[in-house]
């Protein structure tokens, strides 16, 4: 089904380099930049990039030709928009020609099912789209898992240590000086939350990890359905 066209306000044109451009007018067709990010196969925090720190230009190709499929060939599969433009996007090469080292921050888990991932303001508002390989791997080696939030005081229901809230684990409470608060939620000396479930919350969510954590704090009852997650953390760890 094709995207639903959205009213989108352009930046001025004079303001825009090639890549934004682009992306304006596949916004302007009714994709987000999420979606657009699907298709060069990169994180949404660099098409807004393309507008704030004039990046894009190795993308430029592939934003044209997968234009050019929505515009002339009646193509709204994202999928099919993607593999489109897979094939007009290279590797970086260094100064001696040799294929540049793609720069991004690994998300591992060890044999022992041992993996952290962490995520900020900037990430957290477009997904937080790193953390789903590490949830996603946790789920499929049986992993347990646990996350950490950060919220502001008055967004949690209820006090911090409460044992409705999170049980057990009082000591994981961060108070903040800017009057948030950080809480963990699972942990390996109460069994942890289940990975699998997870990952199903985040697959249901269209791949957004920020909207599934949020949306299971909302339904256990911690937090209120109009907080924001500042700062998200998930770590796993295999069962013994």
């Amino acid at each position: 089904m094709p995207p639903r066209p959205r009213e989108h306000r352009p930046a001025p044109q004079g303001e825009l380099n090639e890549a934004a451009h682009l992306a304006d007018r596949l916004q302007a067709a009714g994709y987000t930049k999420r979606d657009i990010a699907r298709i060069i196969n990169r994180d949404p925090s660099l098409v807004s990039q393309f507008y704030t720190k004039n990046k894009g230009a190795a993308f430029v190709t592939a934003l044209r030709e997968a234009l050019t499929a929505v515009e002339t060939g009646g193509i709204t599969d994202l999928p099919e928009l993607a593999a489109i433009a897979a094939r007009h996007i290279t590797r970086r090469t260094t100064s001696s020609g040799a294929r540049a080292r793609v720069r991004t921050k690994a998300v591992l888990i060890t044999p022992t099912g041992s993996g952290t991932g962490r995520v900020g303001a900037q990430a957290i508002a477009s997904g937080s789209a790193r953390l789903r390989p590490l949830i996603a791997e946790a789920a499929r080696q049986s992993l347990r898992l646990a996350c950490t939030v950060r919220l502001a005081k008055t967004a949690y229901l209820h006090p911090s240590g409460s044992r409705t809230d999170s049980p057990g684990i009082r000591r994981d409470v961060i108070q903040r000086a800017d009057h948030t608060e950080e809480r963990s939620y699972g942990s390996a000396q109460t069994g942890g939350l289940d990975a699998a479930d997870f990952a199903r919350r985040v697959d249901a969510a269209g791949g957004d990890v920020t909207a599934a954590v949020h949306q299971w704090l909302v339904e256990s009852g911690r937090i209120r359905a109009d907080a924001q997650i500042i700062h998200l953390e998930v770590r796993t760890w295999r069962p013994r």
